[in-house]
């Protein structure tokens, strides 16, 4: 008998905030730019960096505490994370996945986030704030690119799990969760407005 098994499968988890609890999605947009005007250090770290917009990836490590609503963020993303973990099937050891990072990117119309991983973690993930139309997609890249040295390139229609790249357009209220290593990219905001979201790492824990 023939048999055709997928082999290596790379999950992306797709789910809603409120799948599991409600949040104030205007209360949190609110918030993101509140600290986006008062942190200085991010400012002239995007400033420096080119980075279109503002992100506190480089100047703030304490959003949790800063506001209740990232707190309560984090109480939401703890359980669509035990989730994406149960469907893994991975060996914890009896340890956990706990929040690592977050911090928040406000994309400029015209602004992008070029390819990258994020090395030292497990599971990252984006939560999106404010999402206008014809804003940056976000695009997941095939870890097995760079082996692909003599492969004929993919249909055009072809099945999702087999295409090169993933292109997934996100909508307010939306998480996504991935396994770290995989490389990913948000592409040209065009919306004319701001593209708001939230991401996050999680780690093994000691």
């Amino acid at each position: 008998m023939k048999a055709i098994k997928p082999l290596f499968v790379t999950q992306l988890y797709v789910s809603k905030l409120s799948d599991i609890n409600g949040i104030d999605i205007l209360e949190l947009e609110a918030s993101c730019h509140s600290i986006a005007e008062d942190d200085l250090a991010g400012q002239k770290w995007c400033e420096d960096n080119g980075y279109q917009g503002y992100t506190s990836y480089a100047s703030l490590t304490d959003l949790v505490w800063r506001f209740p609503i990232f707190n309560e963020l984090k109480d939401i993303l703890d359980l669509h994370v035990a989730r994406f973990v149960k469907n893994l099937d991975f060996d914890l050891n009896n340890r956990d996945l706990i929040l690592e990072d977050m911090w928040i990117n406000i994309l400029n119309d015209g602004g992008s986030h070029g390819s990258h991983i994020h090395p030292h973690s497990a599971i990252s993930g984006t939560t999106y704030v404010s999402i206008p139309k014809e804003a940056g997609e976000i695009r997941f890249e095939d870890p097995r690119l760079q082996l692909m040295m003599s492969a004929p390139p993919r249909k055009i229609d072809a099945r999702p799990e087999l295409k090169t790249f993933h292109t997934h357009k996100p909508a307010a209220g939306e998480v996504l969760l991935w396994e770290s290593w995989l490389r990913h990219e948000v592409r040209q905001n065009q919306a004319g407005l701001e593209r708001v979201s939230i991401s996050f790492n999680y780690k093994w824990s000691e």
